[in-house]
């Protein structure tokens, strides 16, 4: 079963640095780090120490909160250090790992829901799985009105799901029939509209064929196209790359962290895909055309600053090198700018060559100051809700206002774009995060 989702709304930002789409030979590389920082709101109690053996699979920690969620090391061999911050706070999980991984072999589960439920949180693997409203890791206790899963990611220069996914089709199958297994609702997955993917085949998963600019790949607005969520609804969702994991530890019984991650930018010299575990060292995959670059781990708009000699994060799926933006144009804001992107047509040309490509920094042209009200959010924002009033309700924290504006709705990513354009410089997804943080501790 399959429908049509068309977004109208939205901006496409086109950038130089694109993948190839072609998997480059792998590279080893034997120190790993787990930040518990990628897990919102979740506090570690570490169950390790250092110089501790673990093998790939292993619990590493688990969430003060919810202790059934544990976290897994994606790699085998010794704890070589615990990086912590004010008052002990856990940042860091170093992990010198061994030539050969060895894994934990995973307990076997019963074809039933609860059975499965307990799979996935004594592996590790639940922490996949998020929820809405909020957008942290779901709660085990909860039982979602419907699931949703991403099947493509329309962010600058992410990573071609169809490409990286091809060959892992019996993962996703298998997973895909047990996830269906957690919720008497539907399960949905949303594919870029043109793309002959096997999902459409296969029974119980409704296919939504989704066209428009971005956030066109953003669960949020499908969810918010299909079924809005109202006070008391709980959906659950993934990411279709997420699902190779899941399966591979239900037919083989590990847990295997492997990924396809896109390396891209305009600073790398040759962008290409590498497999790479979760949580390795990035630095002997960049080959950087340009020195004073700023690496991310994830897209331009959502991602995590890194160093050089970084990490990839737990949820990334590529790794993106951009020029740092730390040179000024003497009089940029009051001359003509070819080479420059923005939505607004004065002393910018981009509207002229709507297919240009551009070579972007991480200049912010501009400081920060209070909200301009222009109307631009709306042009980018595809929810039926009001973009800036809700920032606002956030920013002086009117719990009524931001539950009557549909909170429950967002996450922090629907927010890149308006942030991107803005005018004014406010951090839109910090704030969108701070609201959804005091919603979830006021509400629940």
């Amino acid at each position: 079963m399959s429908s049509d989702i068309v977004v109208k709304r939205g901006l496409d930002l086109k950038l130089v640095g694109k993948s190839a789409l072609k998997i480059a030979a792998h590279k080893s590389t034997s120190d790993f780090s787990i930040y518990p920082s990628d897990f919102h709101g979740v506090f570690p109690k570490l169950l390790v120490k250092e110089n501790d053996k673990v093998k790939a699979g292993d619990i590493l920690f688990f969430d003060k909160n919810s202790e059934r969620v544990k976290f897994a090391s994606p790699v085998s061999g010794k704890i070589s250090e615990i990086v912590r911050g004010e008052r002990r706070k856990v940042l860091e999980l170093k992990i010198k790992a061994d030539k050969n991984i060895s894994f934990r072999k995973l307990s076997k589960f019963e074809d039933n829901a609860d059975s499965f439920k307990e799979f996935l949180l004594e592996s590790g693997l639940w922490v996949f799985v998020k929820q809405r409203p909020y957008d942290v890791i779901a709660d085990p206790n909860s039982s979602p009105k419907d699931i949703y899963i991403s099947g493509f990611d329309s962010s600058p220069l992410s990573a071609d799901y169809e490409f990286i996914t091809k060959g892992y089709e019996d993962k996703i199958e298998i997973a895909l029939k047990y996830i269906s297994k957690l919720t008497n609702g539907s399960v949905n997955v949303s594919v870029r509209k043109g793309t002959d993917v096997f999902l459409k085949k296969l029974p119980g998963v409704k296919v939504h064929n989704v066209s428009g600019p971005h956030p066109s790949g953003n669960l949020s607005t499908i969810i918010n196209s299909l079924s809005p969520i109202n006070k008391g609804d709980v959906i659950w969702t993934l990411n279709l790359p997420d699902l190779i994991i899941i399966g591979n530890a239900i037919l083989n019984s590990k847990f295997n962290a492997e990924r396809i991650i896109a390396i891209c930018g305009s600073s790398i010299s040759e962008p290409k895909y590498y497999k790479m575990i979760i949580g390795s060292k990035i630095s002997s995959y960049l080959k950087l055309n340009e020195k004073n670059s700023r690496i991310i781990s994830g897209n331009v708009l959502t991602g995590t600053k890194i160093s050089h000699d970084g990490n990839l994060r737990f949820y990334s799926n590529e790794i993106t090198a951009i020029p740092e933006g730390n040179d000024y144009d003497l009089f940029g804001w009051a001359k003509p700018m070819f080479n420059k992107f923005s939505l607004s047509r004065a002393l910018t040309f981009s509207w002229l060559f709507p297919n240009k490509k551009y070579n972007l920094n991480t200049n912010t042209n501009g400081e920060h100051r209070a909200f301009v009200v222009s109307g631009s959010f709306e042009e980018v924002f595809p929810l039926n809700i009001y973009p800036l009033q809700i920032l606002k309700a956030c920013m002086y924290k009117d719990l009524d206002e931001m539950e009557a504006l549909g909170m429950y709705e967002v996450a922090p990513e629907d927010f890149a774009l308006t942030e991107f354009i803005c005018v004014s410089k406010q951090p839109h997804q910090n704030i969108i995060r701070e609201g959804l943080d005091l919603m979830k501790k006021e509400i629940g």
